[in-house]
């Protein structure tokens, strides 16, 4: 099979053709279609989080997956041969990604694709999705009758967050710059802030007086501490990007790394078949341009998702 391979921490993929992996028990062999590109997968590519992260040279990079059952391993009897399926891959160990023709995997990690979507589609959701759900519910545990901040609103991340806030009810203020707000007013947003024209928590505080309830942080840095300012007094603020440093000292805190979790990629493709939520692939590479692929994700100005496809 064709993959893409990391050699060091250099930025720089490599296209090689590798033997398929043998499937194994309780694992399932997928065809990849397509596989989402994340921030996080190019700066691990430059070697972020490289002492916290156990990893093994040469590495396939890449989290999300949709794609197509080619073999099932002894046990692995939840999905049959043929079936489209999806799935966020991350493994304790970074060596064996998404950014190849096959890749084989626990079954449970794994969760039937949404109908009515492209593999294209649905490779651009687990890992960011996955991530904007476990912040808002899991994480922040926010409540119908709730405001909730978006820091980074348009991104990946940003993107998902705003239509399951609102998919549950929630008041969504948007923060990104003015050329994404109609965007996101589409996708749901009551109210949008440009960070880059406005100062966000006076703009915060004139829509929501005692501060919102909820602040999702997909930034990191100021954006973080700017973030708190917006609090109410019970507010929390959850951050994929920041490990609250600099942050007083009574902030509701907590930080979100996403987990693989098949049940929750389930109720995601519930919602996506249900019309409730869309998804937004800003542009499509072939494997063999990864590495520009790359540059686009370093840039920071992706709306929605760029993902990989296998063909």
């Amino acid at each position: 099979m064709k993959a893409a391979i990391l050699e060091e921490f250099n930025g720089k993929l490599t296209i090689k053709d590798i033997d398929k992996p043998e499937v194994a028990e309780g694992k399932v062999l997928v065809r990849v279609k397509s596989a989402g590109i994340n921030p996080v997968d190019q700066k691990l590519s430059e070697g972020y989080m490289k002492d916290n992260l156990p990893h093994e040279f040469p590495i396939i990079l890449g989290w999300d997956l949709a794609g197509v059952v080619e073999e099932c391993g002894h046990g692995a009897a939840r999905f049959r041969k043929g079936e489209e399926v999806y799935a966020y891959a991350r493994r304790p160990v970074l060596k064996e990604g998404t950014f190849a023709e096959y890749i084989s995997i626990p079954e449970s990690y794994l969760a039937k694709k949404p109908i009515n979507i492209s593999f294209e589609e649905a490779g651009a959701i687990p890992l960011a999705g996955l991530t904007a759900y476990q912040c808002i519910f899991d994480a922040a545990r926010l409540k119908a009758d709730e405001t909730i901040l978006i820091l980074g609103a348009s991104g990946g991340v940003g993107t998902f967050a705003v239509q399951l806030a609102k998919y549950h009810g929630s008041k969504v203020i948007a923060v990104a710059s003015e050329s994404n707000h109609q965007y996101l007013k589409d996708l749901g947003a009551d109210h949008c802030i440009d960070y880059k024209k406005e100062n966000v928590p006076q703009e915060v505080k004139k829509l929501e007086k005692e501060g919102v309830a909820v602040v999702l942080d997909a930034v990191g840095g100021d954006t973080t501490k700017m973030g708190a300012e917006c609090l109410n007094k019970d507010g929390r603020l959850v951050s994929i990007a920041s490990q609250g440093e600099g942050l007083p000292e009574e902030t509701d805190f907590r930080f979100v790394f996403v987990q693989p979790n098949a049940r929750e990629l389930e109720h995601i493709k519930e919602l996506v078949e249900a019309g409730s939520l869309k998804v937004h692939v800003e542009k499509k590479y072939d494997l063999q341009d990864i590495n520009e692929a790359f540059e686009q994700i370093a840039s920071g100005h992706t709306k929605g998702k760029v993902v990989v496809s296998m063909g």
